[in-house]
């Protein structure tokens, strides 16, 4: 280098030195790209699409919820979140529900202003104001089998109880058969309701192990018990 600085006039022997001391600049590590690409998000199928549609008609409160697989055959795919349902005069509450697909959110919604709040107030004089549930998705069998249950996909809901407007606490447990007879009454109508609105419907007349809870599963099955 020195021997080739010396043929060089002063002014540029100055240039190339300034510039053997200037670092190139860094590129970006293969493994560690300059900037990171985000993710698309997916639309939803048509039939999903639709059956937002349906639903939003029926004026439940919902956000749709993106789309996950879990593997084990689980996963929540096509579902929202349901935060309340209007009725013919007031708006219903619903808790303990996690994601649950728009296929049983939608006849759930139906359920609740035609099967339950009317029936409510036909039976026991009293608007539903809340609906209390064990949830909706669950990674697991159906009790006893190695078959996938339908909340592992989170297409079923397991009603718990309801709550009216003039305060009284109806549960599946306590009142199905320790109730008053208009409350017994009450819970058999809101089943039967269900069971035209759901492939498959259970309560406690069909086993042990949904003593406290209907079951509601949007399946195309016919099964009522």
């Amino acid at each position: 280098m020195r021997r080739a600085l010396l043929f060089l006039p002063p002014i540029l022997v100055g240039v190339a030195a300034l510039a053997a001391c200037v670092e190139s600049p860094r590129q970006p590590s293969p493994r560690q790209p300059a900037r990171s690409a985000q993710r698309p998000v997916k639309a939803p199928r048509a039939d999903v699409r639709q059956c937002l549609s349906m639903l939003g008609a029926q004026q439940a409160v919902f956000t749709p919820v993106e789309d996950r697989y879990y593997g084990n055959s689980c996963s929540t795919v096509g579902t929202v979140k349901l935060a309340a349902l209007n009725t013919d005069n007031a708006t219903v509450t619903v808790t303990g529900l996690g994601p649950a697909t728009c296929a049983v959110a939608t006849p759930f919604a139906a359920w609740a202003r035609y099967g339950v709040d009317r029936a409510a107030l036909q039976i026991l004089g009293s608007r539903v104001v809340k609906i209390e549930t064990f949830g909706s998705y669950s990674c697991r069998n159906v009790a006893g089998t190695s078959r996938r249950s339908g909340h592992a996909t989170a297409n079923a809901i397991d009603v718990s109880g309801f709550v009216l407007g003039d305060g009284r606490h109806i549960t599946i447990l306590a009142d199905w058969n320790g109730g008053t007879p208009a409350e017994r009454r009450f819970l058999r109508t809101v089943h039967d309701s269900a069971c035209k609105r759901f492939g498959t419907t259970l309560g406690p007349a069909y086993n042990a192990a949904h003593a406290n809870h209907l079951h509601l599963e949007a399946d195309g099955a016919d099964f009522c018990r």
